[in-house]
Order: structure tokens, then C-alpha cells, then sequence
């Protein structure tokens, strides 16, 4: 009994424990999300311009987007953090911490999605162009009601890689000084002397890719009458 007891006392000192962790790291989860949530609505249509800009017929874009694309992919989002924030003042331009963030994921994650719609849209049949030319449609009606469904349904597996590595890449701010849901751990584990912040850490990140794994399987399933 009195080992059971013990046991009881220690598994409510850990629950309380986290409990009072808990603050710190709901306000380093809003950070986290406004990171994800932003380059999300950011980098995706900046992907679908970088992904026309391969497919242009003018070399100039063409090779201005190759070579975006190859220095971004090329280089670590650790590095570009890092030119963005401590580089750029060394030439006169200054961004804020958050802006710093934002600027290098958007254009990190462009770059990928760029890539992914590229290879969508070179897959649709050059047969749809011509026959919603011949229904009147434009050029504009045609990619946005014929070809983006498709290429949103092609690419959605691709994109959903995507989405999930950036839930984890966001910890990667912590290097800028953010108060994410890695930095809050990290301070409260060399607060306390313990590894259960970045326990609770790794949980609240799984359960975030468990979340967006499922929202993404649900797209998969609303576009898969295209098929």
C-alpha cells in the first residue's frame, strides 16, 4: 500500500506539475500556430506564382523562378533565418523578429509548393485547355475552374508533406529569440532541472500533426471525385 501511495503522490506532483507549465506553453503555442498558420496563407499562392513562372513562355520569368527556387531549396531555412535577421542590418535592412519569420518560411515553403504545383499542372492533359476554349472560357476561368481543382487534388498527398514538416520546422524561430512552444520548454526545462517541458512539448506537437494529418485526409476524400 505504502508504494502504491507514493505512486499516486508522484503521478498528481507530475499532473500538477504540468498543470502550472501549461500557461507558458499555450502562449508559446500561439506563436507556433500564428508562424504555421501565416506562411500557410502566404507561401501557397506565392507557390502557384513561382510554379507559372516555371511554366511561363517567357525565359526570362522562367529562369528568374529556376533560380529562386534552386537557391531557396538549395540552402537550409535555418541559414535563411538567420541572413534574414543578423545579415540584412549589415546592408540597412531591418525586419522585426515575427517579419523576419515570416519572410523566410513564405519563401522557403514557396518554393517546395512551386515545385508541386508545377509538376501538377504540367500533368493535366493539354485536351482540357482546348475544350474550355472551345466551351468560351477564358484563360482565367479555365485555370481556376478546370485545372486548379485538379492540380489541388494531384498534388494534395505532396502538399500535405509539406503542411506536417512545417508544423515542426516552426520550432526553428526559437534561434530568433520567439517565444514559441519549444523555447517556453526549453526555458522551463533548464528552469527546473527536468525533461518533462519537452515532453509535454513533443505531445502538444504530436497531437497538432495527428490534427492536420486528419484535417488533410478529409480534403483528400472531398477532391477524390476528380479520379
Amino acid at each position: 500500500m505504502g508504494m502504491i501511495s507514493e505512486m499516486i503522490d508522484s503521478l498528481l506532483e507530475l499532473l500538477n506539475y504540468v498543470v502550472l507549465l501549461l500557461p507558458a506553453l499555450m502562449s508559446g503555442l500561439v506563436i507556433t500556430l500564428k508562424v504555421f498558420v501565416f506562411t500557410l496563407v502566404l507561401s501557397i499562392p506565392l507557390g502557384i506564382l513561382v510554379a507559372l513562372g516555371r511554366l511561363s513562355r517567357l525565359r526570362l520569368i522562367q529562369r528568374l523562378a529556376q533560380l529562386y527556387i534552386w537557391v531557396v531549396r538549395g540552402t537550409p531555412l535555418l541559414l535563411q533565418l538567420i541572413f534574414i535577421f543578423f545579415g540584412l542590418p549589415m546592408v540597412g535592412i531591418v525586419f522585426s523578429r515575427f517579419n523576419s519569420v515570416m519572410i523566410a518560411f513564405s519563401l522557403n515553403y514557396a518554393a517546395y509548393y512551386g515545385e508541386i504545383f508545377r509538376g501538377g499542372i504540367a500533368s493535366i492533359d493539354r485536351g482540357q485547355y482546348e475544350a474550355a476554349e472551345m466551351l468560351g472560357m477564358s484563360k482565367q476561368q479555365t485555370f481556376l475552374r478546370v485545372i486548379l481543382p485538379q492540380v489541388i487534388k494531384r498534388t494534395l498527398p505532396a502538399v500535405a508533406n509539406e503542411v506536417i514538416t512545417l508544423v515542426k520546422d516552426t520550432s526553428l524561430v526559437y534561434i530568433l529569440g520567439l517565444s514559441e512552444l519549444l523555447r517556453a520548454a526549453k526555458i522551463a526545462a533548464n528552469r527546473d532541472v527536468t525533461l518533462v517541458p519537452l515532453v509535454v512539448a513533443g505531445a502538444v506537437y504530436l497531437i497538432l500533426t495527428a490534427f492536420f494529418t486528419k484535417v488533410l485526409e478529409r480534403l483528400e476524400d472531398r477532391y477524390a471525385y476528380y479520379e
